[in-house]
């Protein structure tokens, strides 16, 4: 935890300007935009497993920027938020996408349709875009398909590559009340070559037509392989036989999405589809999976699975994240569903193989690359249980401190409480019961939250990113946590941030709302690591 040259700055200098050109810890509109982009709020406040609810009145910061002439910049935003990953959710950017596109100022309309191509990554995105559009559009007595919509749309089917386009209108057929039938007609698209000539009919027209089209003619490579894929998934629509089924899911790996209700009735098709399943959606059936002995207790195919869940190659393929992992655990564990009468008796060998997967996945995790300080709040009984997870707040304070610790070589651990502060350590060996019962040591009482900052600046120590992990909903401090940041950030020179995470409450608002190096939380997911890393790197 010793400074170090490269995160030292001097606050005179042009370091104090940071990427939205003011000071850094100003909260202007490019700031607001960012977090937009990033969590779908304005705010300092992340609440973690909010639906997406996206609309002109919450992104006040945006139509601020377009009428200030700069709505460019706001575009290359939105491409960047969609080409790095760094947002937890897909929709702020595509609402934000179809609000530029809207606009009248012409570079700002031909920059959003240009970036459609970009952002709209599969059919679900575009969808969703052109739906946003149309609710722009309501009570205006003009329609959404002008020229430059039209474009746009052709572009993006025209660019794709055939013969992943075919398996992506196959896999993804409608949503948002749009269908690819409908967006190919209304974009009057035309063609660049016979493969998506050849999936444009049969979207529009239906596998008959092109049955009768392109029976007699001439057909190249690619257009064969595409016929051939579309051929396969008809053909399996009109198939009953178990073996004829399974046996086109694995020449073919056919998704479940391409196969009919009926089929998905057997326990066979279920354990050929599970053999190339993404891993991500194999985690969130396995209690269906199990309900339905499916995956039975020491069968092949049960054995299989858990070699893959384990596999550090399919790990890093999935780019798994322990946390993502943990809470597919303790939910498989739970035996039950959070939704519907779906009950499961847990099996031992996959249990075994998922918490093997918990610690294997660590390596998947990306550093931050900041001197980091997590700070364990044990003031309240950490025996809570996390919102919408099986949880308890105790076990992710653990998780979390881990994956930090881990990740971060410059990371350190504190537990306080009315007892005062202690530093812990958490070593790469310590397993997550370990660390759990290292956190719990430290009696309980009422507690003050700025007791990290002052530990911190008293001993020394320079902290770019304090993240203090708490189950208590009510603030408890002498003085506030934000006069101590500016303190600390006074005395060593640098842009320290602080996230206050509020595991099991609605979270803590911050007092000055004009500091955007200040963030809260409320509950914790996975997107609260991705809003985490972008404060510590000043992307929000």
């Amino acid at each position: 935890m010793e400074p170090s040259g490269s995160s030292t700055i001097d606050p005179s200098s042009d370091h104090n300007k940071n990427l939205t050109g003011g000071c850094p810890w100003e909260v202007n509109d490019k700031v607001k935009l960012c977090r937009f982009l990033c969590y779908g709020s304005e705010r300092d406040v992340y609440a973690a497993r909010q639906e997406d609810h996206s609309s002109a009145e919450n992104a006040g910061a945006l139509l601020s920027l377009l009428q200030e002439g700069r709505g460019t910049e706001a575009v290359e935003e939105i491409k960047r938020f969609s080409r790095d990953g760094t947002a937890v959710r897909p929709g702020p950017s595509l609402f934000a996408l179809a609000l530029c596109s809207q606009y009248s100022e012409l570079k700002t309309k031909q920059a959003a349709f240009k970036a459609v191509k970009e952002v709209c990554r599969n059919p679900d995105h575009l969808f969703s875009f052109i739906q946003y559009k149309k609710e722009l559009k309501e009570g205006m007595k003009c329609g959404i398909w002008g020229r430059a919509l039209r474009k746009a749309v052709s572009d993006w089917y025209n660019e794709q590559d055939a013969f992943d386009l075919a398996a992506a209108v196959t896999k993804c057929k409608q949503r948002e009340g749009w269908s690819h039938q409908d967006l190919l007609r209304l974009s009057h698209t035309k063609p660049l070559n016979e493969a998506i000539a050849l999936i444009s009919k049969y979207a529009t027209k239906g596998w008959k037509d092109v049955q009768v089209a392109y029976a007699d003619k001439e057909k190249s490579e690619e257009v064969v392989r595409v016929l051939s894929y579309l051929e396969v998934v008809e053909k399996v629509k009109h198939r009953c036989d178990e073996t004829e089924v399974i046996t086109l899911i694995e020449e073919h790996k056919l998704e479940r999405e391409q196969l009919l209700t009926d089929h998905l009735k057997s326990k066979q098709v279920w354990r050929a589809l599970l053999k190339e399943m993404p891993l991500h959606s194999v985690l969130k059936i396995l209690g269906k999976m199990t309900s339905k002995n499916v995956l039975e207790p020491g069968s092949s195919e049960t054995r299989a699975l858990c070699d893959r869940i384990q596999n550090e190659t399919a790990l890093k393929k999935a780019r798994m994240h322990p946390f993502s992992m943990l809470l597919a655990l303790e939910n498989y564990k739970r035996g039950q569903g959070y939704q519907g009468k779906t009950k499961w008796k847990p099996d031992g060998d996959i249990l075994k193989a998922m918490d093997a997967a918990f610690y294997r996945s660590f390596a998947n995790v990306e550093p931050v690359g900041k001197r980091i300080v997590v700070a364990v709040d044990v003031s309240t009984s950490l025996s809570s249980v996390v919102p919408g997870t099986s949880i308890s707040t105790a076990v992710a304070a653990a998780a979390i401190t881990m994956i930090f610790a881990r990740t971060d070589i410059d990371t350190q651990v504190l537990v306080f409480s009315k007892e005062g502060l202690v530093p812990c350590s958490v070593s790469a060996d310590m397993t997550l019961a370990q660390v759990t019962t290292e956190l719990v040591k430290v009696p309980d009482g009422c507690t003050d939250f700025t007791l990290p900052i002052i530990w911190a600046t008293e001993n020394a120590k320079s902290v770019d990113l304090f993240i203090i992990l708490t189950n208590s909903p009510i603030w408890m401090f002498n003085v506030s946590p934000v006069d101590c940041l500016r303190k600390h950030r006074e005395k060593f020179g640098i842009n320290s941030k602080l996230v206050m995470c509020g595991l099991s409450s609605s979270g803590h608002v911050f007092a000055d709302t004009e500091d955007r190096g200040l963030l809260s939380t409320c509950g914790f997911d996975l997107g609260s690591f991705c809003v985490i890393r972008n404060l510590a790197q000043g992307l929000i």
